[in-house]
């Protein structure tokens, strides 16, 4: 019996006669061969259709194959340096073929298209060679993270999606009718991954946040999957130590695992191999006053502009892209102000304008890929920020209960998988990053 195989594994079956599923991705015409470039999800392959090797009904429905058109071949398989494909250097001399279906006239053809046309049509889009190979990167990157947290002690504890009160901000939540009652699609899950991680010492949660922001930035999505995890015990330095193991780790098993997929989205990876631990740390006064130096050496007006910046006011995409660009590889900003940061940040100590913060920078202008903190576990303390910056405690009182009963000193930090996936595939704009973006011009397809 012919043994049916994926293309990914077609180099341990040389001079075999194998069975291939899968769609046309392209074919060219030269008369009595057939060139078909077949994709079945793990691989791109070129089958190669002989007119003198072939039934001549066979041979016959070979060459009216329309993009995209689903197949069943048969035929032995050879080595050929020559042959494009994913792996290339391998092709299949057709024997036998079963065509399942022949595909309408395919909307997206090799010829180039516009992006609103193809996040109309993204449904179809994510069959292109560069959306399946951001997405198989995505994929890496979601196991790798889960993979390094498991096998460190941490336990996944999942986070309600809908929440009675705001995470971080009143300012950007989308709000449900919950039966009558007001709520909201969570922010963040990192206010219960506290509760989590007074039960279990060291957690993370994971899953998609939301955030009604109506931002048109390359770097937003309304919808976008975070990862969070949240540690007993743990100061700011034991994060920023925690965090450049992890995320260093991430970017290696990528550039491992992938090699192929970041040559199809043509990525440096200069960058992302100097990744490695430790990373650089910088105070945000120090960033600010680096940034203010920058401001004042330029003679650009725009860009003076741009880089100027008061103590107290939160990063813009230049100021961090400027930041970043110190350094060869991710940088930490540390003890940012209170002002603009969430209510449950640990101050310091002597400091109470400023906290016990971080934000990872990413270089190349992707800018933040981690937010973290030490978080107030005073029961005081955090009553009075909550109050400072008006929130109702009636909806916290759960909350509150964790700086009651057992408090300690903790910290954790969210990643957001998306602009992680941006920063490592090299890639220009965030739609690109997730299956079905949801931005604030488009919830369709």
């Amino acid at each position: 019996m012919t043994p049916i195989v994926t293309i990914r594994d077609i180099a341990q079956h040389e001079g075999q006669v194998v069975t291939l599923r899968g769609w046309v991705y392209n074919r060219t015409d030269k008369g009595k061969l057939q060139f078909i470039q077949l994709r079945d999800g793990s691989g791109i392959i070129q089958c190669v259709a002989f007119k003198k090797e072939m039934a001549e009904a066979e041979f016959e429905a070979a060459s009216k194959l329309t993009q995209e058109s689903s197949v069943i071949i048969t035929g032995s398989v050879r080595k050929d340096p020559r042959a494009p494909g994913f792996p290339g250097g391998w092709e299949v001399g057709i024997q036998q073929m079963q065509v399942v279906q022949v595909a309408h006239e395919y909307p997206i053809t090799p010829k180039e298209h516009g992006v609103e046309f193809l996040m109309d049509h993204r449904h179809l889009w994510l069959r292109s060679s560069r959306q399946w190979a951001i997405l198989r990167i995505r994929a890496t990157i979601i196991n790798t993270m889960r993979n390094w947290l498991d096998n460190d002690g941490y336990m996944l504890v999942d986070t309600p999606i809908i929440t009675p009160s705001a995470g971080e901000d009143t300012t950007s939540l989308f709000e449900l009718d919950y039966h009558g009652e007001k709520a909201f699609l969570a922010q963040t899950g990192q206010l219960y991954n506290e509760a989590n991680m007074a039960a279990f010492g060291k957690v993370y949660c994971f899953g998609p946040t939301f955030r009604a922001e109506k931002s048109k930035t390359r770097r937003h999505l309304m919808e976008f999957w975070m990862l969070e995890p949240e540690m007993a015990f743990f100061s700011l330095e034991d994060l920023m130590d925690m965090e450049q193991q992890f995320v260093s780790h991430i970017i290696q098993s990528v550039l491992e695992k992938h090699p192929e997929e970041l040559k199809i989205l043509e990525r440096d990876t200069s960058h992302l191999e100097k990744a490695l631990p430790p990373f650089p740390r910088i105070s945000y006064d120090d960033a600010v006053k680096h940034l203010n130096e920058l401001a004042d050496k330029t003679e650009d007006p725009e860009q003076k502009a741009l880089l100027k910046i008061d103590w107290g006011t939160d990063f813009g995409s230049p100021h961090e892209t400027a930041i970043a660009e110190i350094f060869d590889k991710p940088v930490f900003v540390y003890h940012f102000p209170s002002v603009f940061k969430a209510f449950y940040m640990q101050p310091v100590e002597g400091r109470p304008e400023v906290c016990r913060s971080v934000d990872l920078l990413a270089p190349e202008g992707y800018g933040e890929i981690t937010g973290g903190s030490e978080r107030i576990y005073d029961l005081a303390l955090i009553e009075e920020r909550a109050k400072q910056m008006g929130l109702g405690l009636e909806a916290y009182q759960w909350y509150l209960d964790l700086r009651r009963y057992g408090s300690v000193p903790h910290a954790g930090f969210g990643i957001g998988l998306e602009r992680t996936v941006a920063w490592i595939c090299g890639l220009p704009h965030i739609r690109e990053t997730i299956p079905y973006a949801r931005m604030l011009n488009r919830k369709y397809p």
